[in-house]
């Protein structure tokens, strides 16, 4: 849905309201509309800006109201519309200015000890510091969510002419986004090969949407495309769903290999989910790697493939992901590790985006 669509639904919202106490913004709004015909979204950036200087102004005398329970000057339902057009300003001068870069973390072949992909992770450039992930929140929340997420693969996706050819690039993608028309025209676009593109879905796929979601996915499988879940969507009816997908890649997080090499439970649970990847055929990704020891446990139980801050932090630099290209040095993180631990140094945790 287009930003003037949504604009347009909003103002309809605010001027049918009928409350009395909310006469003067709705006649604020109607004047901005005036003064702007036919750019709906530019009314109500102006009628927001005068109702924040007229918010400044008053902002004493609402408190007071709180304070006395009595009503405020803006309905609630007024406030909560004012709340959306911010955000749809925010994201939408985001994804116009482009403010949006791409962190590159290794992902290691247990085996060899060699970089076998990446995963893609969103940078904001943002004058509030604010997490990716509440960006994508705030997005989703005013249906641009899509639009932010494409916007992003597409960032990623270009980011990837940097790194050595042999290195697959693990997009991060909501099931509803998968089902989008603009996923398939995404690599018609794209200089990354199909087959070098892994997307790692970010959410349950919901069961009423199950069968929609294989049908719109299966396609690019054919073309090469990989998927990765992780095991957070846990239960039996997504360990069902998850043989009926077949993800090449079953990514485990610090719930499962967390202390793997001090606690019996925590081993046990990785050797089942070993078994279990090698009868569906699906590679398993140890996530929030930290220690030298769980390293070495998780390469004894037969873990494909790993990443976390012990192996590689992410990272926007090229310079960086080029010198993944070499063998990781087990012994030299041992050394590290020793050092950091005598210095009194954070070990550091992982990142979840």
């Amino acid at each position: 849905m287009s930003v003037r669509i949504q604009a347009w639904g909003i103002i309809a919202g605010v001027l049918a309201d009928t409350d009395p106490s909310g006469a003067a913004v709705r006649q604020r709004l109607s004047t901005s509309l005036d003064e702007n015909p036919g750019v709906p979204e530019r009314a109500l950036l102006e009628y927001l800006l005068e109702t924040r200087r007229s918010d400044a102004n008053t902002a004493e005398t609402l408190e007071s109201a709180r304070q006395m329970r009595l009503t405020p000057a803006i309905p609630p339902k007024v406030a909560e519309q004012i709340d959306a057009i911010r955000s749809m300003s925010r994201i939408s001068a985001l994804l116009q200015s482009n403010m949006l870069m791409t962190a590159f973390q290794p992902i290691y072949g247990l085996e060899d000890k060699s970089v076998l992909g990446v995963e893609a992770l969103s940078r904001f450039v943002s004058d509030d510091g604010a997490a990716a992930e509440l960006w994508f929140a705030e997005a989703a929340a005013v249906g641009l969510g899509a639009n932010l997420e494409f916007s992003a693969l597409g960032s990623a996706a270009a980011a990837a002419k940097a790194l050595p050819g042999n290195m697959f690039v693990s997009l991060n993608i909501s099931p509803d986004s998968c089902l989008d028309p603009r996923l398939p025209e995404l690599f018609e676009h794209i200089e990354l090969p199909i087959d070098r593109v892994v997307l790692e879905l970010t959410d349950t796929v919901k069961d009423e949407e199950y069968p929609q979601f294989i049908s719109a996915i299966n396609p690019l499988r054919d073309k090469g495309l990989r998927i990765a879940v992780d095991d957070t969507h846990s239960g039996a009816g997504a360990l069902s769903r998850m043989v009926h997908l077949r993800p090449d890649f079953l990514k485990l997080g610090r719930n499962v290999i967390g202390d793997v090499d001090k606690d019996g439970i925590q081993r046990a649970l990785a050797a089942c989910l070993v078994d279990f990847a090698e009868q569906i055929g699906t590679t398993l990704v140890a996530e929030g790697i930290e220690t030298v020891g769980e390293l070495q446990v998780l390469t004894e139980l037969g873990i494909s493939a790993g990443q976390g801050y012990l192996l590689g932090r992410p990272s926007v630099r090229p310079k960086d992901w080029a010198s993944w290209n070499t063998r990781l040095d087990v012994d030299g993180l041992k050394r590290q590790l020793v050092g950091r631990e005598q210095s009194g140094g954070p070990s550091g945790t992982n990142e979840q985006h």
